[in-house]
């Protein structure tokens, strides 16, 4: 009750938009990597500028569950354009990027005709959105960076290489940086990116975390079924691709399974992406398929029953400059449902989570399976590690907290407009 009533007063004094400070304001926001309002920090900033009395229209790709051209949500028009799925090596992204752009700039001159728009706010990856974005630098309209991801850390962790195209990545990187009036950093490492590789000035940054909304995620009945007679479930969710370490994940739960002997432990795995097939095969042909679910993407309330079903829910990116400086969403929202967490220790990854987690040795699958186990047996340090996660969430972390540099990032736009 007191974490509630804590986030309460947060919530009431942080989001009271009341007095409308955006309003008669117009926002284009563009995302390419997921479609609205499956991508949550999107949905959240959206509804939050529109709170605030902006209209915001937002360009996305269908997606599975999402599949409209066009809808108008709580207000928010959103348009949707077809993508190619689940792109992969050069030749695929450079595709997936190309249609991408066409779509974005017909959709945009569409919206600028029927809604018009005073802002272009771009949500990378990729480091592309600019050249959408200038089209309208004629007619004034600024543009917003909001930095997800560091796309040449990104690239070297996909391919594990640099050369030309990451090259090319930091080259985008760097026009990208210029040309928006306003940065949005997901955290303190993005931000001094920014400073740093980018040449923005700090006055010109700020920091809005990906954090959840505890009015919204909250936990729902555990559903023991997910279990399958087992007596532990371990959770994970996220974006199943090179990086994302769940090939570092089956070799500990094969080491859980024939090493130490555990058959008492389920594992559940929600997400989609580029590698999903070929991790549920590489499970198959390692024996794991009875103890490993893989369910692909689900609903909201799906996701939060495995959650909130979970004994202990796992991180197991692999330790590389991407994802030392980046926050992966997973990780607030495992605390923001009191759940302990095994990851491996990377910068980010620690200053969110601080002792809600265990830190298994980098990339080490067999650490990782022994902080796994040893979680699971001791039920008095996951309720103690659950209680500090969400604690944090509810006292620094959720979106409540993010809102004013949100809308001070709008309002020093408009200074400079």
């Amino acid at each position: 009750m007191a974490i509630q009533e804590t986030f309460d007063t947060a919530l009431d004094d942080a989001t009271d938009v009341s007095a409308l400070p955006l309003k008669g304001r117009k926002v284009l926001i563009i995302v390419e990597n997921l479609p609205v309002p499956f991508d949550r920090r999107v949905w959240q900033e959206a509804r939050t500028l529109t709170a605030a009395g902006a209209q915001v229209c937002v360009i996305c790709p269908t997606g599975k569950g999402f599949t409209e051209r066009y809808e108008c949500i709580e207000g928010i028009h959103v348009y949707r354009h077809p993508l190619p799925l689940d792109a992969s090596g050069a030749l695929g992204y450079l595709l997936e990027y190309g249609v991408a752009l066409f779509w974005e700039t017909v959709l945009a001159w569409k919206i600028f005709f029927r809604h018009g728009f005073d802002t272009v706010h771009g949500c990378n990856p990729p480091d592309l959105i600019f050249l959408v974005a200038l089209q309208f630098r004629l007619f004034g309209v600024p543009y917003i960076f909001d930095h997800h991801d560091i796309n040449p850390e990104l690239y070297e962790a996909k391919y594990e290489k640099r050369g030309f195209f990451w090259r090319l990545m930091c080259c985008f990187e760097w026009i990208t940086f210029k040309s928006a009036r306003v940065v949005i950093s997901t955290n303190e490492s993005y931000r001094e990116i920014a400073q740093v590789r980018g040449g923005k000035k700090a006055d010109d940054i700020y920091v809005v975390r990906s954090g959840p909304d505890l009015s919204r995620f909250v936990a729902v009945e555990p559903n023991p079924s997910l279990k399958k007679g087992r007596k532990y479930l371990v959770g994970y969710v996220g974006v199943m691709g090179a990086q994302e370490g769940v090939d570092i994940l089956l070799d500990a739960v094969a080491y859980i399974k024939n090493q130490m002997g555990r058959d008492d432990i389920q594992f559940v795995l929600v997400g989609g992406g580029p590698s999903a097939k070929g991790l549920a095969a590489d499970a198959e042909r390692m024996g794991l398929s009875e103890c490993v679910t893989f369910t692909g993407r689900v609903s909201d309330h799906d996701l939060l029953e495995v959650l909130s079903t979970a004994d202990v829910c796992v991180n197991p990116d692999r330790v590389n400059p991407m994802n030392d400086k980046s926050t992966m969403n997973k990780i607030i929202e495992y605390m923001a449902l009191g759940k302990p967490i095994v990851q491996f220790d990377v910068t980010e990854g620690r200053r969110s989570a601080e002792e809600a987690s265990l830190y298994a040795k980098a990339n080490d699958a067999k650490d990782f399976a022994e902080k796994i186990v040893a979680l699971l047996e001791n039920p008095e340090e996951r309720a103690r590690m659950g209680a500090i996660g969400r604690q944090r969430v509810a006292s620094s972390l959720a979106w409540p907290y993010q809102i004013p540099n949100l809308i001070a990032a709008y309002k020093k736009v408009k200074r400079q407009a």
